[in-house]
């Protein structure tokens, strides 16, 4: 190789070289500037995260196994209901344990209406539907106003938004199921978990907000 043709590659070598400490300066200044996630924080949304995707697995368990009256049914419910308590529990350590076990009473109230929509689904009665989609929506506004009351950050009205989503899509989950409709249910599923994952992450956000000395 001569002369002529070492150039090229010996420019371009002093140039990477010379750029190198600027790029290693200017990385570290970016680096600097990502704010690192507390570890309490992490913990309080991994927790919460966890207990509303099993609150959509037990959920969907139990639809499934009350619409083809398995004999699991009682079992998967009593796990279901034990959700509504460890999302109550959870939530103790901020609000004390008269608070958490009023979640989960409000909780428990959802799924035992939920078991009257999707019985009053199965039996094609739709006036005894009505009636307990009516019950649920009450229900979801006294979870919205009692989460709202506890914590300013959780705007009563966004809450409830939220929670209609949820009666909706459970809804569209059990209609889907006895029409035989899987496509169409496990759509209604993934955004059922989907929406739930959001709600834990407007939770947690609320609750740094409320107490960052926790944190």
């Amino acid at each position: 190789m001569t002369k002529k043709m070492y150039a090229p590659l010996l420019i371009a070598l002093a140039l990477i070289i010379g750029l190198a400490p600027a790029m290693a300066h200017g990385a570290s200044s970016e680096s600097a500037q990502v704010e690192c996630i507390k570890p309490n924080i992490v913990k309080l949304q991994t927790a919460l995260t966890k207990l509303w995707m099993d609150h959509a697995v037990w959920t969907k368990t139990y639809i499934t196994s009350a619409l083809a009256d398995l004999q699991d049914q009682q079992d998967v419910l009593t796990r279901l209901l034990k959700n509504q308590q460890d999302i109550g529990d959870a939530i103790k350590p901020y609000y004390g344990d008269a608070a958490g076990n009023k979640l989960a009473e409000l909780l428990k109230e959802h799924i035992a209406i939920a078991g009257q929509v999707v019985a009053a689904a199965e039996a094609g009665n739709q006036a005894a539907f009505n009636a307990a989609n009516k019950e649920w929506h009450r229900n979801a506004d006294d979870i919205a106003k009692f989460l709202s009351g506890a914590n300013p950050n959780w705007a009563m009205k966004d809450l409830q938004n939220m929670l209609y989503i949820h009666l909706q899509l459970l809804t569209e989950q059990t209609q889907a199921r006895l029409a035989k409709d899987w496509k169409k249910e496990i759509e209604a599923y993934d955004k059922g978990v989907d929406h739930l994952i959001m709600l834990a992450d407007v939770l947690t956000q609320g609750i740094v907000k409320q107490f960052p000395e926790k944190f």
